[in-house]
């Protein structure tokens, strides 16, 4: 079950990550009001999963989605760079992510 909270708190940090973006420095009401309630319920989750799973652990794989996560989505949503080293390097975080969990 903590994995499983960890995996929707990563996923509620990309989340709020595109919802910052969105609430254009929190001066537009709805994304602003998404956006933190995200971010509450990222940390929640985090949170509750760390009760369970070793700090470092939980921290880094929570970052992990959230970072490769947000990085896919700014591709696919808002034209960011998809340079090769950039992919290379999301392909490095995964791998990094993966290793983590089977230390774990």
């Amino acid at each position: 079950m903590a994995w499983f909270l960890l995996i929707v708190a990563g996923l509620l940090e990309i989340a709020w990550a595109l919802g910052l973006k969105a609430s254009e420095g929190f001066s537009r009401p709805l994304p602003s009001l998404f956006t933190i309630v995200a971010m509450v319920g990222s940390f929640y989750l985090l949170a509750q999963a760390m009760k369970v799973l070793p700090v470092g652990t939980a921290y880094a794989i929570w970052v992990g989605i959230g970072a490769v996560g947000t990085v896919l989505l700014g591709i696919l949503i808002h034209g960011d760079s998809a340079s090769p080293l950039r992919l290379i390097s999301l392909v490095l975080i995964l791998a990094g992510l993966v290793g983590l969990k089977l230390a774990a």
